[in-house]
């Protein structure tokens, strides 16, 4: 099962037009609501991300944030930093063999994090499950949540729910046919 996680602005944006994603904050969370991730979290037995997302996480200047595995896609990293290699782990290659590769050390439940890694899956059809976000912000541009397929893909809406009486989170499930 592969599963995304994300927020995005009412227009589609993950990113502004700079790359920063400070405006995730715009909306007051005085409780610190996680809004369903640590239960999200608990679903999943890996992480895997893009470079970009990788060198963003690292950007935040905090100790290293997830428990579980880690698989950072790119093509050209060619080492992690020494004190995450215990929980970092480079790969590369097409996606069908990467996530075969994954699921042979037993993580089955993916999460699957980073604009062009979700679009890369979306492409190639790898992804189970939606769960987004939507922050009542208009960026007016930025990085895309979504891009080009080569055929629509079907999706059912499972839940949705209103956090801080302002964001809308849908999670929805891949209709195969």
């Amino acid at each position: 099962m592969n599963s995304v996680f994300i927020a995005m602005s009412l227009d589609g944006f993950i990113a502004d037009k700079d790359g920063k994603i400070d405006w995730l904050h715009s909306i007051p969370n005085p409780d610190n609501d996680d809004m369903g991730y640590n239960e999200f979290m608990g679903r999943t037995d890996a992480i895997v991300m893009g470079r970009k997302t990788f060198e963003t996480v690292l950007g935040f200047g905090i100790e290293w944030p997830y428990s579980r595995p880690v698989f950072v896609l790119s093509r050209s990293m060619k080492a992690v930093p020494h004190e995450l290699q215990d929980h970092v782990e480079l790969v590369s290659g097409p996606l069908p063999e990467v996530i075969t590769w994954i699921h042979t050390k037993g993580h089955r439940h993916l999460y699957i994090d980073g604009g062009r890694t979700i679009q890369s899956f979306l492409q190639e059809d790898l992804i189970d499950e939606l769960v987004v976000s939507t922050i009542p912000i208009v960026l007016g541009g930025g990085s895309p949540l979504f891009g080009a397929l080569g055929h629509p893909l079907s999706f059912e809406l499972v839940d949705s729910k209103t956090y801080l009486n302002a964001i809308v989170q849908r999670r929805y499930r891949r209709q195969k046919e």
